[in-house]
């Protein structure tokens, strides 16, 4: 049924169907099958007329009367006010934008048949922007529940509604899957969809609304059953390539680095290296990840894998998403692997001219056997001599389009390098079993010794100069601190203190010692500058953006203040407590917010509070955003999941990991048309 405001423009759609072609491909509606299913978000009843002198005030309800009185009124503003009766009672509509169509259809002694809330109004009850259509006495109601479409301006919903019901007769629905495949008691594709976009008025609408009706049962297991074909191809194709077996050998590399380490391994650590170093003495690639929380020590493990890579004649490569993090990871490879002989490259995209050449030289002729930088390394100019294994740090930091070009840059030659991937972000089981489903999983779960746990207090911003009091007691014991703010200047939408101002602020605060300043838009040499007097020790306090959210590494650091804490995700808070209690003095985190606490906001701040461990702050960051920001799936613009649930629908999800096996085991044609139908060209984001 057309709405006041969309009913004048139904005939648009006929004037200029090209607008409306341009909002459905906007909003990803372009086959058949993508309009089948584009479904609603609600419903409306439109099945059966309520009296007037039946219907209550806060309802809303479906009308039809005989307008009595219908005039344009100017008190305040110009409005379209109508009285109709339905010979049990009269109500007023009310209309503040409106068209001469409008006034046509609700003239007096027209027959409107009416649906809306039921107000109390000055001069008794109303409805205001009701829906509306004129009709024949006795017209028939709708049969089925009336679909209510996310939808843009540009695309009125009696459009939409038209364009879903026409894709729905034509889209190819048959069932692709053998029955077998299927959990029993659902619904065929066809009939699901049909009883979603049209559900008969006896059914439950609580069953609708939380996604638990077989109809939506069938569609997630759908969608899970393609999202777990497209991982479990990826695995197969991976294990038909080929990548160079890197041995292990007695006295090699790997062991002359282990000795020259001044600290031991734990044996997590141990356990993990003993993991990759099996997987790169196969011949076909490694696609691992390596996941440890903040602190557990990936970075030795990651020399440890590109000792043997290099021991056995070829190069490494090691990307990070910061130049911050990734000239961390420089200082310690060369600290480590230099004296040892190993040719360390450093490639970043603030690198210019001669030096820049230089670097890619050594790479190209191979005397550099480590390279080391950000996404700069997987640019088209850089170009290897014998790369054989591929590290990315903090693998959820980079977008898709990186992700996926990397493999594309690694798929060059007739040989494939390995892939090592590390995250701090801990990946919990439903993600592993979806997401990462094509990965082999090592995990650190274990803390170097000498480690001190971390106090986390919350406070909200008015207990700002306690804890200023707080950071000179501590800058006193010569001890230093961090304060992180989400801005770096001033911002009109965002009412949030930033870094520019604290620093300012703090420096008056402490005028006998050195604060810095330190943001993502600083020049590399200025920010190396900042880091250095941190690192040694000179400068007391340290204000910045989240460019330290990883890698920074000061064990002298012991008072961590955020700033708008609510402002932050839940990993990255995670990530930025991570940098104190990196020594043996007692640490304390204070996140600082701004009341009033939205629910998502308090749930973070609890988090924080109540646990240390990483894998329980993974498992209540998904709880809280979905799987998003451990994929780094918003730079895919597309979700990943429409309609599942990776916690409420564990059960179907491992229910689809095993028939994709089957499916692919047994009807590969089937499994192929299954993922086109319902992934199109996204298959290759899920690979990445």
């Amino acid at each position: 049924m057309p709405t006041a405001a969309t009913s004048s423009r139904d005939s648009a759609p006929r004037r200029d169907k090209s607008a409306a072609q341009r909002a459905l491909e906007k909003m990803g509606l372009v086959r058949d099958i993508d309009l089948a299913l584009h479904l609603p978000l609600r419903y409306e009843d439109e099945t059966r007329l309520v009296r007037l002198a039946d219907a209550r005030e806060g309802e809303t309800a479906q009308v039809e009367g005989i307008v009595t009185d219908s005039q344009v009124q100017f008190r305040p503003r110009r409005q379209l006010v109508v009285t109709l009766d339905d010979g049990s009672d009269t109500i007023h509509l009310r209309f503040f934008s409106f068209y001469p169509s409008h006034q046509k259809t609700l003239s007096v002694g027209r027959r409107v048949r009416v649906r809306g809330e039921l107000r109390g109004g000055f001069l008794g009850r109303e409805m205001v922007h009701p829906s509306f259509k004129a009709v024949e006495p006795g017209a028939p109601l709708a049969e089925a529940l009336t679909p209510v479409y996310p939808t843009t301006a540009q695309l009125p919903q009696a459009y939409l509604r038209k364009a879903v019901a026409s894709a729905l007769e034509r889209a190819p629905l048959d069932e692709i899957l053998p029955a077998h495949v299927v959990p029993p008691g659902l619904p065929t594709l066809r009939e699901a969809l049909h009883f979603l976009h049209h559900p008969r008025p006896d059914v439950s609408v609580a069953t609708l609304e939380d996604r638990s009706h077989p109809a939506w049962r069938r569609l997630k297991f759908e969608e899970l059953l393609a999202q777990q074909l497209s991982q479990l191809q990826a695995q197969r194709e991976r294990a038909r390539l080929r990548a160079p077996a890197l041995p292990v050998r007695e006295g090699g590399l790997q062991e002359r680095l282990l000795a020259a380490l001044p600290f031991s391994l734990t044996e997590a650590q141990r356990r993990v290296v003993e993991e990759i170093a099996r997987d790169l003495q196969r011949g076909q690639p490694m696609h691992r990840l390596l996941q440890g929380d903040v602190g557990s020590g990936k970075t030795v493990v990651a020399a440890l894998a590109a000792a043997i890579a290099i021991d056995a004649g070829w190069q490494c490569a090691l990307m990070a998403p910061t130049e911050i993090l990734a000239e961390q990871h420089f200082h310690k490879l060369v600290g480590w692997l230099e004296p040892l002989g190993v040719g360390v490259a450093w490639l970043t995209g603030s690198q210019k001219g001669k030096a820049r050449q230089a670097m890619l030289e050594r790479v190209a002729d191979g005397s550099a056997q480590l390279v080391v930088g950000t996404h700069a390394v997987i640019q088209d100019q850089v170009q290897f001599a014998k790369l054989g294994l591929a590290l990315i740090d903090e693998q959820h930091r980079f977008g898709v389009a990186q992700r996926l070009r990397l493999r594309q840059k690694l798929q060059d030659g007739p040989l494939e390098p390995h892939l090592l991937m590390m995250s701090a972000t801990p990946i919990p089981r439903t993600l592993a079993m979806t997401y990462y489903a094509d990965l082999d999983v090592s995990t650190i779960d274990e803390l170097p010794p000498g480690r001190t746990p971390v106090v986390t207090k919350v406070f909200a911003d008015d207990k700002r100069e306690q804890v200023i009091a707080r950071i000179r007691e501590e800058v006193a014991r010569g001890r230093q601190v961090y304060w992180v703010c989400p801005l770096i200047e001033e911002s009109e939408v965002l009412d949030l203190q930033n870094a520019t101002e604290t620093h300012a602020q703090l420096s008056q605060a402490l005028p006998d010692r050195m604060v810095g300043l330190l943001h993502g838009r600083m020049p590399a040499a200025e920010k190396a500058a900042v880091m250095s007097l941190f690192a040694g020790g000179q400068m007391s306090v340290l204000v910045a953006t989240t460019v330290i959210e990883v890698g920074v590494d000061v064990p002298n650091a012991s008072l961590m203040v955020i700033e708008h804490a609510e402002r932050f995700g839940l990993s990255q808070l995670h990530q930025l407590r991570g940098r104190v209690g990196r020594g043996a003095v007692a640490s304390v985190c204070v996140l600082l917010y701004t009341p009033p606490l939205s629910d998502t906001g308090k749930a973070r701040l609890k988090a924080m509070a109540e646990t240390h461990d990483g894998f329980e702050i993974a498992r209540r960051d998904l709880e809280i955003r979905g799987p998003g920001e451990f994929l780094g799936a918003r730079q895919s613009g597309a979700p990943l999941l429409r309609f599942a649930d990776l916690q409420e629908d564990l059960p179907l999800v491992q229910q689809a990991r095993h028939a994709a096996r089957r499916l692919l085991d047994q009807h590969p044609r089937a499994a192929a048309a299954h993922v086109a139908r319902w992934l199109g060209g996204k298959s290759e984001y899920l690979k990445a």
